[in-house]
């Protein structure tokens, strides 16, 4: 099968694209796209299916239009997965739906499937993964050898946007205590230097490196000796979860319910649900490396399962379930 996605931004192009090609099919990227050269892709590349994902530039709202007016018109199957659920669901997933009408929409939020289905639009779960050849184990780098990494953007704007967010409970759980007792931090990623009304003191300017390019992810995950994974909500799991234990780093997360229900915590990865258990762990992992070294090769096998290959094959199930797609 041709498939072809509607994406260009490194965050993207190499998760489920790269799962696509290992289930067999043959894939091709659009790169930044113009009315112009979507005719071009659809003229000759003859895709049997398009996906688009997640919220880059491509999403903008001046470009949803001639999206609907030459995907619509081409009766090529046209497939949204909703990786911004449930945040930013009414401000930014329905109206794109709306706007480009996608003839079915995989969503990360499992209790978004009923809303979706209740409006009046095709949808089903389809959770994050990992792909083996992008997020995998390294040798060490020296430039990113720390005892503590956190691999995130900060987005102090969405917390203040909005205050009930899982996520400013997993900062106060793991990395707030933390940097008050000042034990070392290195963050790469955008904006953490403003986070200081959430964190409570400001993080010290040497601990911050900026923003890391995606593909380079990996290597700090296999340098640092614990990974900090912050979790956006107790019933779904960010992205990086996977692509760390994927990338063969030892993981440090939230407590919640939907990561005891996909790895084993003490076996697969290690939990906090307060401040004062996230210090226990930290002191008490970084002085048994023999310890931290069983679960991070454990989490590595555990995360297997969640390949971009599985979810891709998940994907053309559930299509062909659906009738979206023939069966060969």
């Amino acid at each position: 099968m041709r498939v072809l996605f509607l994406e260009s931004h490194p965050m993207w192009i190499y998760g489920l694209p790269n799962g696509f090609r290992d289930a067999g099919h043959q894939v091709k990227l659009s790169g930044p796209l113009t009315p112009g050269r979507l005719r071009t892709l659809l003229a000759r590349f003859r895709p049997h299916l398009i996906v688009s994902l997640g919220w880059t530039p491509v999403h903008r709202q001046h470009n949803r239009k001639w999206i609907r007016k030459y995907v619509g018109s081409s009766g090529i199957p046209h497939v949204y997965w909703a990786t911004e659920d449930p945040t930013h669901t009414k401000y930014f997933t329905l109206p794109y739906i709306r706007a480009v009408k996608p003839d079915f929409v995989f969503t990360i939020c499992r209790s978004r499937v009923k809303d979706y289905r209740r409006m009046g639009i095709q949808s089903a779960h389809l959770d994050f993964g990992y792909h083996p050849k992008v997020h995998r184990p390294v040798k060490a780098r020296k430039k990113y050898r720390c005892s503590i990494a956190v691999v995130a953007n900060a987005y102090p704007r969405n917390l203040v946007k909005y205050p009930k967010h899982y996520r400013k409970r997993s900062l106060r759980r793991l990395i707030s205590p933390l940097v008050r007792h000042k034990i070392r931090v290195d963050f790469w990623g955008r904006r953490w230097g403003a986070m200081k009304r959430f964190l409570g003191t400001d993080i010290p300017k040497r601990w911050l490196h900026g923003y890391l390019p995606y593909p380079k992810a990996n290597q700090i995950y296999s340098s640092a000796k614990i990974n900090i994974g912050l979790q956006n909500k107790r019933t779904q799991v960010t992205q990086r979860t996977y692509e760390i234990l994927g990338s063969g780093g030892f993981l440090l997360t939230s407590d919640t319910p939907e990561i005891r229900r996909l790895f084993k915590p003490g076996k697969h990865l290690v939990v906090s649900s307060s401040p004062r258990q996230t210090m226990r762990l930290v002191r008490y992992y970084l002085n048994h490396p023999v310890q931290r070294e069983r679960i991070r090769r454990a989490g590595r096998q555990a995360v297997k399962k969640h390949s971009y290959k599985q979810r891709a094959l998940q994907m053309v199930r559930e299509l062909r379930r659906q009738g979206i797609l023939k069966r060969a």
